[in-house]
């Protein structure tokens, strides 16, 4: 494992004496996970910023001695484990894990391959599963934490071309639920975060990965979504640095939601599906309560 070991002298050993919190965030070399470790360090918080390349961390926000900067491929648990234990070695404790890191997979259902779908469950899933894991036992000690898991609108509502990545997103809701509902008693937060389309690197080729196989009878479908992300490319509306804000203020509070959608597109595209359940739940009401036993409500 790699760290920073810049001003390692000036370990915050007692750290519950410092103030500000202490950020654990994934995927933090570029993007949201970049944004947000800006403007954690900007305000007094102490983050351990991990990524594949830590120097990369360092190269973007410079030598700071409230940033450790620690490598780790979220899809090794060993890894997250040691990244983990290096976070409470220097700073005390994890107030906030933010797990961002992941990718994007565009293409059908179909032409994905059972690789490329396993490659993205593995990173964007079983990913978030490994940190949550390393880290939970510390917010456990500690009776507090704060949970952040970054999906998608993908993960809310699926899109035509996204919907193994979509999948990789409903699953970390689905897991984000659950976690709100087990670690409430024991002090400790859970929520899952839905950015709309924001201005990053999401569709340059660091970020999205294009399946090796495309069906021709699917270009009014996926073959359309595939055009419009390459014009939409660093045109997208929503700005990285408010949305690092927004998780600033979603950390601080005191009741924060399982839910956080970020984005006017998001929000507009939570209330359509919402109307389109409803009208479809109202045209199918009589059918899908008649599978009860006769006895159910007797």
């Amino acid at each position: 494992m790699s760290v920073n070991t810049t001003n390692t002298a000036n370990t915050f050993a007692n750290a519950t004496n410092a103030t500000g919190k202490v950020w654990f965030i994934t995927g933090a070399s570029r993007g949201f996970g970049l944004e947000l470790t800006r403007a954690a360090l900007a305000r007094g918080d102490r983050v351990v910023a991990t990524a594949r390349n830590p120097q990369a961390v360092i190269g973007a926000v410079g030598g700071h001695d409230h940033l450790l900067a620690v490598a780790l491929d979220v899809t090794s648990e060993a890894q997250a484990i040691a990244a983990a234990e290096a976070a409470v070695a220097r700073f005390g404790r994890i107030d906030v894990l933010v797990n961002n890191a992941g990718y994007g997979l565009l293409g059908a259902v179909e032409e994905a391959s059972a690789r490329e779908v396993e490659q993205q469950f593995a990173t964007n899933v079983f990913g978030v599963l490994a940190v949550t894991r390393a880290v939970l036992p510390q917010m456990r000690r500690q009776r507090s934490g704060h949970i952040v898991n970054i999906s998608s609108i993908g993960g809310y509502a699926a899109y035509p071309g996204w919907g193994v990545y979509g999948a990789t997103k409903f699953a970390v809701e689905g897991l984000t639920e659950a976690l709100s509902a087990e670690l409430a008693p024991l002090g400790i937060h859970a929520t899952v975060v839905e950015p709309g389309f924001f201005r990053t690197d999401f569709l340059d080729a660091s970020s999205l990965v294009r399946v090796g196989t495309e069906i021709g009878e699917y270009a009014q479908t996926v073959g359309a979504m595939r055009t419009h992300m390459a014009s939409a490319n660093h045109q997208q509306p929503g700005d990285p640095a408010r949305l690092a804000a927004a998780l600033l203020a979603l950390a601080d509070s005191d009741t924060p939601p399982v839910r956080l959608p970020l984005g006017s597109d998001t929000v507009a595209r939570i209330a359509d599906k919402h109307r389109k359940v409803e009208s479809e739940l109202a045209a199918w009401h009589a059918l899908a309560v008649s599978t009860d036993h006769a006895d159910a409500h007797a």
